[in-house]
């Protein structure tokens, strides 16, 4: 007799697929903080895109930008995300992607290429801002406040794209994972 998967495996599983979950979002999103709290809720491995990148370039995102240039880290990007997407074809995972690297159309191709849910994780752009002054962590795209609100009302259409919309505002993390986990009908 075989036994019957669990939700969690069933969700994780379509048409003989591994489905994954990517979070997507402006900076101060919570994408990581909330991938790591989704993933011990699912009991699923969890990636951050940006710590792939700098483990292999040996660099901070930081340092990435100042020595080689916003092109040269996209580029960093691209090849790390495609390496994890034929990751992805055999073991499902949560992942963090870097706030830039679903607006860019190759990268939005590859995660096509793949069975994944994708979930926007949504606050105003003042809250966004707020969390991210408050962190010690430099952002390279975050150096003043008009910077940041111009490239935030750049970034969000391409964010709206995503299957799923989570806000995030005047919520814990938990609470965002547990909505999110809700919503993806994996709780």
């Amino acid at each position: 007799m075989t036994p019957i998967p669990d939700r969690q495996t069933m969700t994780a599983v379509q048409g003989g697929a591994r489905v994954s979950i990517f979070l997507v979002g402006f900076m101060g999103a919570g994408k990581t903080s909330v991938g790591l709290a989704l993933s011990r809720r699912l009991s699923w491995p969890f990636e951050d895109l940006d710590d792939r990148i700098e483990e292999h370039a040996g660099h901070s995102i930081e340092e990435i930008f100042r020595l080689l240039g916003e092109t040269a880290f996209r580029e960093m990007e691209h090849r790390a995300l495609r390496d994890l997407c034929g990751e992805l074809r055999q073991s499902a995972r949560v992942v963090a992607l870097g706030g830039g690297a679903f607006v860019q159309p190759r990268n939005l191709a590859l995660i096509a290429g793949i069975t994944t849910h994708t979930v926007f994780l949504d606050a105003p752009v003042e809250e966004l801002l707020r969390r991210c002054q408050q962190q010690a962590k430099t952002r390279p795209l975050c150096r003043d406040a008009a910077q940041f609100r111009q490239l935030y009302e750049a970034r969000r259409p391409g964010y709206l794209v995503s299957a799923y919309r989570i806000e995030t505002q005047n919520k814990d993390i938990e609470t965002v994972a547990k909505e999110v986990a809700c919503s993806l009908g994996m709780e």
